[in-house]
């Protein structure tokens, strides 16, 4: 079955008490339960499961192709739960370009959970290599990364934390299963944002691990999640199950466009460089082109002038909406430096956008229009 066809219909069983073919909410946070604690519905209390959630666990992993999923309230407590999961004393090795709240959890957080962390350029099949230690339990990456949209190649990064008996989680939120499916590539874990493309319409937050195959790190996780509390409401987790119906033809639509405007972007005399994994001129072009369908619907690129240069173009767009996040209807754009603050490593001249929907002509002129007023 083709992936369109998936993104519709997983998690989109009947209802069998009425038929319905929109799946429905169960807002309940209890269940009735025998005097024991006997669970004749399955059914318990909120923070294990709920009907509605259970839905959207099953088609993620379906979507993934993995063989369970959890689902979270957000993505950085999805991918922080993982790491709570993991035996004091493990090591954790992770791409140098990554999303900077993790970043920030491994210099805060690390300590205080007995782990440590390396952080390593994953291009360079050597540099992971010098960077695993006896005690890596995990490899972490994104692929296209956040904001720079470095490709790393999974199969290749696979191949050498496994030699090291380390797992592989790898961060899809940019490019999202319709467009790559890290597990078939060797990775054990992906991390899904699904506040981003999985939603869709900026309006629900939330996050997801799927795995490959359970382990002792996921029966942890699932006790992590219970205990801790970071579970996905019902609610969020019908929204995204919406948004999974149209995700396919969303994602595709924004790759297009994003591709036409890095193209252009690039011929630009205000542009000193355009990050964009569908360009030639992109060192990991040919990595996304084996490992990715299309190239997805972000790019960022440097304003040539500098950090002033940059947030003078981000102030003259008119229909690019200036905000955080990614993966709407919208076109978003932001000066990453900004966003992130103080500990940040993005460019001080890059500005990340989210291409939306709207027609590339449109887009086109804006952004155009606001870099010709820049020079």
């Amino acid at each position: 079955m083709k992936f369109e066809t998936r993104a519709v219909h997983s998690g989109a069983e009947r209802d069998p008490s009425t038929g319905s073919v929109s799946p429905p909410i169960h807002l309940s946070t209890t269940f009735e339960h025998g005097p024991a604690g006997e669970t004749p519905h399955g059914l318990l209390y909120i923070r294990e499961n709920n009907p509605t959630t259970l839905r959207l666990e099953r088609a993620l992993a379906d979507l993934e192709g993995g063989e369970v999923a959890l689902a979270f309230a957000s993505g950085i407590g999805a991918g922080a739960a993982y790491l709570q999961s993991l035996p004091s004393g493990s090591h954790v090795v992770f791409a140098d370009d990554i999303y900077y709240d993790f970043r920030t959890i491994a210099r805060e957080f690390f300590p205080q959970w007995g782990l440590t962390a390396s952080m390593v350029d994953m291009s360079e099949p050597g540099a992971l290599r010098d960077a695993l230690e006896k005690d890596t339990r995990l490899v972490w990456l994104e692929t296209p990364s956040n904001p720079l949209l470095n490709v790393i190649d999974i199969e290749s990064v696979a191949s050498i934390a496994h030699d090291a008996g380390a797992k592989v989680l790898v961060d899809g939120t940019f490019a999202t299963p319709a467009l790559q499916r890290p597990l078939s590539l060797g990775a054990d874990v992906v991390l899904q944002s699904t506040t981003k493309y999985l939603g869709g319409h900026s309006d629900v937050q939330g996050g997801a691990i799927i795995v490959r195959g359970a382990d002792d790190v996921f029966t942890r996780l699932k006790l992590v999640r219970k205990v801790l509390g970071a579970v996905a409401s019902p609610f969020n987790s019908w929204l995204i199950l919406r948004g999974l119906r149209s995700l396919a033809c969303r994602v595709e639509r924004q790759s297009a466009t994003a591709l036409a405007l890095a193209e252009r972007l690039e011929r630009h005399p205000a542009v000193e460089r355009v990050h964009y994994p569908g360009l030639a001129s992109h060192p990991g072009n040919a990595v996304a082109r084996k490992q990715m369908s299309a190239f997805g619907g972000i790019l960022s690129f440097r304003v040539a002038g500098g950090e002033a240069a940059a947030l003078r173009t981000a102030s003259k767009l008119e229909l690019v909406v200036n905000a955080t996040s990614l993966g709407g209807v919208e076109s978003l754009l932001e000066h990453r430096k900004s966003s992130e603050g103080a500990s940040s490593t993005a460019p001080p001249n890059l500005l990340r956008m989210s291409v939306g929907l709207e027609h590339v002509d449109d887009l086109t002129a804006d952004l155009v229009g606001a870099l010709d007023q820049t020079t």
